[in-house]
């Protein structure tokens, strides 16, 4: 069942492994290319030597095409150490209240280079690079397609869809509300940009001329054809692939998603300093979640991320970033091939029933 689009990016389904930053190890991303989709890599928090090191294990475990995700960002940051010091405080208390040993620190680097793992990008030379939270430049997009890769920018409203068409992007990565981790937008408040991705996708198709992809709440093949009956030209899913054995996501995570109703998906800003959909848990509530208590993306990132691996180790979902779409409750725990497997063979059966109503 290619679309147009898959035909363009040379796989044999309409249907991308969404680009999740810290829990899409190469295993998954090659297996879901090797399945027929097209797997990402979520390299936003990746030097620019494991982009190379990764991308070589994907290419290692598959010939097909894959993409690679980075978050575009400044190369410096501005700080603000009294904020920093405050939450490290507020971080080191809740840490010790449940009994975990680790404090946090402060790191040699905010986050890697942007301008680094752009490099590495070209270097590795995907099929396909994709971008969030902001716009590349102009000389940026051209040196991509000057390598022939093919380019997919993020977009939470239709302003910043028509923004990506305009720079020359390939295609639309459509945000809706019900996504999972981390949110794109760029051009507004993260409050005025959650919107319902079936009102966002006809607004789109109808404001762009390049393909718009669907991501947000996707888990099953009846939600991909619904996304193509208003438009889309593939799929995007995230939570759906992270049960599978492929998946890096903690132990815990993964026990928790099952269970999740849809009441407990939240948007989140304690664990990263930027706007993220994930479950409400016993984190999230002792934590201030208003904008102006907490250092931004990546500075409240960094600082959080000890403390992250140690709730991972102890087992202690209730304390990590457990990062999920609308329907987490949905997912199922295969391996990442007989998922793709299964999302066709419904998207199939669903278009088969739509023939007959």
């Amino acid at each position: 069942m290619p679309s147009s689009f898959a035909d363009r990016l040379g796989i044999a389904y309409p249907l991308i492994q969404a680009p999740m930053a810290g829990s899409n190890p190469p295993a998954l991303v090659a297996a879901v290319s090797q399945a027929g989709g097209l797997g990402s890599l979520g390299a936003g928090y990746l030097t620019p030597q494991a982009i190379l090191d990764q991308s070589a294990q994907i290419r290692a475990a598959t010939d097909r095409p894959f993409a690679i995700n980075l978050f575009v960002l400044p190369d410096e940051f501005e700080v603000d150490l009294a904020a920093v010091a405050r939450v490290r405080a507020q971080l080191d208390a809740l840490m010790a209240r449940e009994g975990l040993a680790v404090r946090t620190v402060m790191p040699e680097r905010w986050a890697p280079r942007f301008s680094d793992q752009l490099a590495a990008l070209y270097e590795t030379r995907p099929a396909v690079a994709s971008f969030a939270f902001d716009l590349i430049t102009s000389a940026q997009l051209r040196e991509l397609k000057r390598r022939d890769i093919m380019v997919i920018g993020t977009a939470t409203s239709v302003a910043e869809a028509c923004a990506w068409a305009e720079l020359g992007a390939d295609a639309i990565s459509m945000q809706g509300v019900e996504a999972g981790g981390h949110r794109g937008t760029f051009l507004h408040d993260p409050e005025e940009a959650m919107i319902g991705l079936f009102a966002l996708l006809p607004l789109t198709v109808r404001a762009v001329k390049i393909p718009v992809i669907a991501a947000g709440g996707i888990m099953d093949g009846r939600g991909m054809l619904a996304a193509e009956t208003l438009g889309a030209a593939a799929s995007q899913l995230g939570t759906a692939f992270l049960a599978c054995p492929e998946s890096s996501a903690a132990t815990a995570w993964k026990r928790d998603l099952p269970q999740a109703q849809a009441h407990d998906v939240t948007t989140i800003r304690s664990f990263s300093g930027r706007a993220a959909r994930g479950l409400r848990n016993r984190f999230v509530q002792a934590m201030p979640q208003a904008a102006a208590e907490l250092p931004p993306y990546p500075i409240l990132n960094a600082l959080t991320a000890p403390l992250r691996r140690a709730a991972a180790e102890a087992g202690r979902g209730d304390l990590l970033s457990e990062w999920c779409g609308q329907a987490a409750g949905m997912v199922r725990a295969m391996p990442a091939g007989a998922l793709v497997a299964e999302l066709m063979r419904e998207y199939a059966a669903a278009k088969r029933g739509l023939g007959a109503a």
